[in-house]
Formats: C-alpha cells, structure tokens, sequence
C-alpha cells in the first residue's frame, strides 16, 4: 500500500480547505455534502454527536455561526493507497481559552471525496503539543 502519495494527499487537503471554508461561512449545505450520505456517517462533536445524516443536518442547521477568527494549525493528513485518509488538526480562536482537536477519515466514493467519521473534541486547559 502507498501511503502519503503527494497526489493524493493534495486531493484530500483541497477537500478538506473546501470543507472548512464551508465551516466558517456556515454553508449548512456544503458542509453537509462533504460528508457521505449514509445512516452510517458518525461525527462526534464537542458536546454532541449525530449518526446519520438526518441527524447531522438537523444539528447543523440549528448552530449558530462559528465565531470568527477560527484557526488551524498542526494539521497532518495521512492517505493510505488512493482511496482512504486521515486527517488530524488542532483549532483555536482568537482569544479562546481552549486548543480544540478535529479527526475526520475521508473515502474516495464514486461521487468523489467524503467524510465518513468526524471527532471533534476541545479539551480544557490542554496545551497544542499534547
């Protein structure tokens, strides 16, 4: 298996720049296309999870905004063969407290690059490098 092919690995941070740029418009729809549209899509949040799509596009749409001035940092993908990919960062706000974490595994499906499984934690009072 190749893992990190550069090809594959800039497909996956394209989708991955898309999606969180849908996240801080609060594009509720281009948000909820990247992931894939199965009963089986879990995404765990920081004080909620939703498994299936109806749930996560009844949660998202009831969310407010993000605040604004979210950043990243230290993210890292990971692609496994041409199809499969890991990708792991930190996130903060400008005068936040807290370094949130934010995992999702992406497929290549026949429609293209999706999220498949989505954990989203913020930790009090944990510093990035840990």
């Amino acid at each position: 298996m190749d893992v990190d092919r550069p090809e594959v690995v800039a497909e996956v941070a394209a989708e991955f720049a898309g999606y969180e740029a849908a996240l801080m418009a609060g594009d509720v729809d281009a948000i909820i296309g990247c992931f894939w549209a199965s009963a089986r899509t879990v995404r765990f949040g920081v004080a909620d999870h939703q498994v299936g799509m109806a749930e996560q596009r009844r949660w998202r749409a009831a969310q407010p905004p993000l605040p604004p001035g979210r950043r990243l940092h230290g993210t890292l993908i990971s692609t496994f063969g041409a199809d499969t990919a890991v990708v792991n960062t930190f996130f903060d706000y400008p005068g936040g407290g807290a370094t949130g974490r934010q995992t999702q595994t992406w497929v290549r499906l026949p429609v293209g690059w999706r999220i498949v499984s989505a954990h989203v934690s913020e930790p009090a009072g944990v510093p990035a490098d840990r």
